[in-house]
């Protein structure tokens, strides 16, 4: 079987979708199916390092835009070819996949392309979250028109649909105005690499790097308002002076409404390799977002041995498991109560992370990949 990937956020994407797809497609990769083969399919080459993520065993296309080759003007030239990979992206590509033999698709980041079910190729798209229509008042109107277009599009093409958490299913059910028949609940993987040993080594020249303070509890995330990172630092001073807040993610306009704060630490930019080591220098770990999809940074910490604290409202339970703690998304208090019963020294913080350790083996690479390879198996 020759199966195409949608890899844009694969190479340009250093978290969130990218993550999601970087990570999937290793794992199926290492299955080592020898009937399988794998193409993945960028507008462009992306970003190096993102793209040498991916090990050997599956190769890339990309599109030739020749016919831009011949304008003069870069900045004309750049519009043209951001214009070309879209229209490809969203009506060419079907050609290519017809040209290379792909007999199933995948739509690792909620879209598929007009056209594929009339082509014949078989299709399955991951459909993250529908925050945009569950919550509109976090995106500018005109993308939500534009989101919402997508995937109304894209599960009238799908032949399967992959929903990471239950309540992304349930919201598809909802808005789709679809039964459960094509939708398939499977959950999201988290990379090996959280959960391999850091050397104190290592730990030490991130720490040196990056000036993290001695004792300090994570946030991973885009720093937005539907993050809430807010309640996370009025918490803050409810907590021993001694203990920081390190919030590691894309800074957005909300980051400046902060308040401003000698115990707060704000970094962007963070590869991959050293996220994974200020894991490991965490005490505990922070995530009080107000709605998700899933929530993948929470298993990431799991994994990496912190506890953790979230607030209700969405799925973050299913990410987490019954051993994290959970708090209303407006309770300061509760906040501050609940990141005090985790932090080192705290009755019963060894058993929440070894009981949530437990928790997230369902969520172990291969056996994500195996589930998944079970969805491409019912087209054929």
């Amino acid at each position: 079987m020759i199966i195409g990937f949608d890899a844009k956020r694969i190479v340009r994407n250093g978290t969130g979708l990218g993550s999601y797809g970087r990570t999937l497609v290793n794992d199926l990769i290492r299955r080592s199916d020898t009937d399988m083969e794998y193409l993945l399919y960028a507008p462009d080459k992306g970003r190096d390092d993102l793209r040498q993520q991916i090990i050997e065993g599956a190769q890339f296309r990309y599109p030739s835009f020749n016919s831009l080759q011949a304008k003069r003007l870069a900045t004309i030239t750049s519009i043209l070819q951001s214009f070309n990979s879209t229209l490809w992206r969203t009506y060419g590509i079907v050609n290519d996949l017809r040209r290379d033999g792909i007999q199933l698709y995948h739509g690792l980041s909620g879209e598929l392309p007009i056209g594929i079910r009339k082509s014949g190729i078989r299709s399955v798209v991951t459909i993250h979250d529908l925050i945009f229509l569950r919550h509109p008042e976090y995106y500018h109107w005109i993308d939500t028109k534009l989101y919402a277009w997508k995937f109304h599009q894209t599960i009238k093409e799908a032949d399967r649909i992959i929903a990471i958490s239950e309540r992304t299913k349930q919201d598809i059910m909802e808005y789709g105005h679809i039964s459960d028949e094509r939708i398939r609940l499977v959950y999201q993987s988290y990379a090996p690499r959280f959960s391999t040993a850091v050397t104190p080594d290592q730990q030490q020249e991130v720490r040196q790097r990056y000036l993290l303070p001695e004792r300090f509890i994570l946030n991973v995330g885009t720093i937005e308002h539907r993050k809430n990172l807010r309640l996370a630092v009025d918490a803050l001073s409810l907590l021993p002076s001694d203990i920081h807040l390190v919030a590691v993610g894309r800074q957005t306009k909300y980051a400046q409404t902060l308040p401003q704060s000698n115990r707060l630490h704000l970094l962007s930019g963070v590869p991959d390799a050293d996220l994974a080591v200020i894991y490991s220098l965490a005490e505990a770990f922070v995530y009080p977002s107000r709605y998700e999809g899933f929530g993948i940074p929470i298993i990431e910490a799991i994994a990496a041995g912190l506890p953790v604290v979230a607030c209700t409202g969405s799925c973050l339970e299913e990410a987490g498991g019954p051993s994290c703690l959970y708090v209303d998304p407006d309770d300061v208090e509760g906040m501050a109560a609940a990141l005090l019963s985790v932090l080192e020294g705290a009755d019963g913080r060894d058993e929440r992370i070894r009981l949530s350790q437990q928790y997230i083996e369902r969520f172990r690479g291969t056996d994500v990949a195996g589930q998944v390879l079970a969805v491409y198996r019912e087209l054929f």
